[in-house]
C-alpha cells in the first residue's frame, strides 16, 4: 500500500449514505430521542462539575477576583472551538465527534490519531470525575458520621508518593500534626493497608461504586441516560443560583482590592485547571446519530451550553472572592469552605450533597461519549468488529460501553488526579486544534457538501499579524521581566518544600545549623521544622533570594536552571514558532478568523501544560501508531473500497 494511502479520506456523501442504510434496515442503527433542550443539559452536565465545585477554588487563590477573565478567555477559545464543531457536526451529523471530522478534513491516520487520543480524553476523563467524586462522596459520609478507612477512599500512587513526602518532612523535623491534611491521608492510607508481601493494597472503591453504577446506566440506554442527566442538572443549577442568591448577601467588596494581585501571570496560572472546568462540550457531538434534527440542534445545544456556564462560573467566581480573600480559596471545596467559613453550615451540607450529584452527571455524560467513540472507529474497520454491537433492545453500543467501565474502572483504583486531569486537558485540547485546523482545510473546498450551519467567515490575512505585533508589544513593554527571563532561560529559584524535600540527613543538619545561624526571632529554638524555618522567609521575596543563595547545599537544589529549566519551555516554544506558520497560511489563504483563533487559543493552553503531559500524550499516540500500522490499517473499510 502507498504511503500516500495514510491520508485516503472518508467522503461526507458516503457517511451520509451509510447512516441512511443502517437506520432503513435498523442494522447498527442507534435510537433518537434528543432535542436542542435535551443537548444543553447534556453540555450543562458535563461543564459544570469538577470546576465549579473544585479547581474554582484554586484558579481563585492564584488569580484573585479577576479570575473572571480567565473563564471569559476559556470561554471564548471553547466557543471558538464549538463553532468549528457546530460546523462539523452539522455537515456530518454521525457519532464520531472530531474523529469523523478528521477522515473528511485529513485523512485515515490523522482519524486515527484524534480517535486514540479522544478514546484517551474520555477515559482519562472519565477517572479524574470519578477519583473527584469519590472525595466528595467520603467527605458527605464523614461529615454525616461515617467514616471509611483511609486505604479504600485513594488511590495507590496518591498514597506512595504522599508517604514519601512526609517521611522527607518528618526527617527534616516537621511533627505528624503538623503535616497537611493531605499528606496526613496519605500516610495513614499507606501505613495501615493491608499488605500482600511488600505491596500496600490502596485502591478508591467509592469511584469503582461509580463507574460500575454509570455504565450500568448508560448501558440501559440513551432515554434513561437523558433522563437522570435533566434532573441531575436541574438539582445542581438550583443548587448554584441559591448559593450566588445568598451568597452575594455577604459579599464585601473591600474584598475585590486588589483585583488582580498576582497580575496576568496569577490569572492565567489557573489556565488548565480552568479549562478542564469546561471539558465535555464536544462530548454533546458524539450524540449526534441520536438526535431528532441533529443540523439544527447540536450547534444550538453546544453554545447554549458554553454561554449558560460562563455567566454561573463568573458569577460563582465574584461571589466567592467576594465572601473572602482571595488567598483563602486556595481549598478542594471552596463552595462549602466559605459558607462554613461564615457559620452557614446548612449551606455547606447542601452544597455537599450537590457536588455528588454534580460529579455524577459529568460522568455520565463522558461515559456515554467514549463508546460511541469506539463505535464509529469500529464501523470503519479501525477497531474489531464487536466494538459496533448496538444492543438490539437498548439501541446503545453495548460492549463498547461494558469495555468503557472496565477501561475507566481499573485505573481510578490507582491513578492520582493531577495525572490524569492534565493528560484529559491535553487529549481534549488537540482534539479541539485538529477541529479548527479541520474546518480551515475545508474552508475553500466547494464540492464539500454543507449543513445548515456555518461559521461567520471573517478574514484573518491582516488580522492575525496585527494582533501578534499587539502581543509582542505587550510582552516586552508592560511584562518585560518575566519575558526576558524566558528567552535568557534564567535560573528560577525553588520553594521551600521543594529545596527541603531533597535534603538527605546530613544536607537536612547543614540547613537548620545555617538558619540558626542566621535566626533572629529564635524560631529555631521553638522547631526544628526546616520548612517551616525556611518558608518563614517567603513572603519578602529579596530576603528569600537572599537566605537560599547563603544555604550550605549544592545549587541544583536550590535553583532551577539549564535544561531542566528550559525543558518546562518547550510547549510555549512549539507554540510560538507554529504562531508564526499559522500566521504565514493565514496571510496566503485568506483563513478564517474564528477557528483561526480557536485553533491558536487551543494551542495556547496546551503550550501551558507540562511537558511531561506532552511526552506522556507522544507515548500514547505511539502505542496508537503502534495498533494502527499492525492491525487498523489492513482492516480499514477503505481498503476494500478501493478494490472494488
Amino acid at each position: 500500500m502507498a504511503l500516500s494511502g495514510l491520508f485516503r479520506k472518508k467522503t461526507v456523501q458516503d457517511i451520509l449514505k451509510q447512516v441512511a442504510k443502517n437506520e432503513a434496515d435498523g442494522h447498527n442503527a442507534l435510537g433518537k430521542h434528543l432535542t436542542t433542550r435535551d443537548l444543553t443539559a447534556f453540555g450543562i452536565a458535563a461543564i459544570v462539575g469538577a470546576g465549579i465545585f473544585s479547581t474554582i477554588g484554586k484558579a481563585s487563590a492564584d488569580g484573585g477576583p479577576a479570575v473572571i477573565f480567565l473563564f471569559l478567555f476559556t470561554a471564548l477559545a471553547c466557543s471558538f472551538a464549538a463553532f468549528a464543531y457546530a460546523e462539523f457536526a452539522s455537515m456530518v451529523p454521525v457519532s464520531g465527534s472530531a474523529y469523523t471530522y478528521s477522515y473528511v478534513a485529513f485523512g485515515e491516520i490523522i482519524a486515527w490519531i484524534i480517535g486514540w487520543a479522544l478514546i484517551m480524553e474520555y477515559a482519562v476523563g472519565n477517572i479524574t470525575v470519578a477519583i473527584s467524586w469519590s472525595d466528595y462522596f467520603t467527605g458527605l459520609l464523614h461529615s454525616g458520621g461515617i467514616d471509611l478507612p483511609q486505604w479504600i477512599q485513594m488511590d495507590y500512587l496518591t498514597a506512595s508518593n504522599g508517604y514519601n513526602d512526609a517521611m522527607a518532612l518528618k526527617q527534616a523535623g516537621k511533627l505528624y500534626e503538623n503535616l497537611s491534611p493531605s499528606l496526613q491521608a496519605a500516610y495513614t492510607a499507606w501505613t495501615t493497608a493491608p499488605k500482600i508481601g511488600s505491596f500496600h493494597f490502596v485502591a478508591d472503591l467509592p469511584a469503582l461504586f461509580i463507574i460500575v453504577l454509570i455504565t450500568a446506566l448508560v448501558y440501559r440506554g440513551m432515554k434513561e441516560s437523558r433522563n437522570a442527566s435533566n434532573v441531575m442538572v436541574v438539582v445542581k443549577l438550583c443548587i448554584v443560583l441559591l448559593v450566588i442568591a445568598v451568597g452575594i448577601f455577604y459579599v464585601d467588596t473591600a474584598n475585590w482590592d486588589p483585583f488582580a494581585p498576582n497580575g496576568v501571570g496569577g490569572v492565567l496560572k489557573g489556565v488548565s485547571a480552568v479549562f478542564f472546568a469546561y471539558i465535555g462540550f464536544d462530548a454533546i457531538s458524539t450524540t449526534a446519530e441520536e438526535c431528532k434534527n441533529p443540523q439544527r440542534d447540536l450547534p444550538r445545544g453546544m453554545m447554549w451550553a458554553i454561554i449558560i456556564c460562563t455567566i454561573l462560573y463568573i458569577a460563582i467566581a465574584l461571589v466567592l472572592t467576594g465572601m473572602v480573600r482571595y488567598n483563602e480559596l486556595n481549598v478542594g471545596d471552596p463552595l462549602a469552605f466559605v459558607f462554613e467559613k461564615l457559620d452557614l453550615k446548612w449551606m455547606s451540607g447542601i452544597i455537599a450533597v450537590s457536588a455528588v450529584i454534580a460529579m455524577a452527571s459529568v460522568l455520565l455524560v463522558f461515559q456515554m461519549g467514549q463508546p460511541r467513540i469506539w463505535m464509529s472507529m469500529s464501523r470503519d474497520g479501525l477497531l474489531p468488529k464487536k466494538f459496533s454491537t448496538v444492543h438490539p433492545k437498548f439501541k446503545t453500543p453495548s460492549f463498547a460501553t461494558i469495555v468503557t467501565g472496565f477501561v475507566v474502572a481499573v485505573p481510578a483504583l490507582f491513578l492520582n488526579l493531577t495525572m490524569v486531569t492534565d493528560l484529559c486537558s491535553i487529549g481534549t485540547l488537540f482534539a479541539f486544534v485538529l477541529v479548527c485546523a479541520g474546518v480551515l482545510v475545508l474552508q475553500n473546498k466547494p464540492e464539500i457538501p454543507r449543513g445548515k450551519f456555518k461559521t461567520p467567515y471573517v478574514n484573518s490575512k491582516f488580522i492575525l499579524p496585527l494582533l501578534m505585533i499587539a502581543g509582542l508589544y505587550y510582552a516586552f513593554a508592560f511584562n518585560n521581566k518575566a519575558t526576558m527571563a524566558f528567552i535568557n532561560n534564567e535560573a528560577q529559584i525553588n520553594d521551600p518544600t521543594t529545596i527541603i524535600t531533597s535534603l538527605d540527613k546530613t544536607e537536612s543538619e547543614k540547613v537548620f545549623n545555617y538558619l540558626k545561624s542566621i535566626e533572629v526571632n529564635n524560631k529555631t529554638a521553638e522547631t526544628s521544622d526546616l520548612e517551616h524555618l525556611l518558608g518563614q522567609y517567603q513572603d519578602d521575596e529579596a530576603k528569600y533570594t537572599e537566605v537560599v543563595k547563603g544555604l550550605p547545599i549544592n545549587d541544583s537544589l536550590k535553583y532551577e536552571s539549564g535544561f531542566s529549566l528550559f525543558k518546562h519551555k518547550i510547549p510555549m516554544w512549539i507554540f510560538l514558532f507554529v504562531l508564526v506558520g499559522l500566521a504565514v497560511w493565514a496571510f496566503r489563504k485568506n483563513l478564517s478568523l474564528i477557528p483561526l483563533l480557536g485553533l491558536i487559543c487551543c494551542l495556547y493552553m496546551m503550550a501551558e501544560l507540562s511537558v511531561w503531559n506532552w511526552i506522556y500524550f507522544t507515548i500514547w499516540l505511539l502505542i496508537g501508531l503502534f495498533i494502527y500500522f499492525t492491525y487498523s490499517r489492513k482492516n480499514s473499510k477503505l481498503n476494500f473500497v478501493q478494490e472494488s
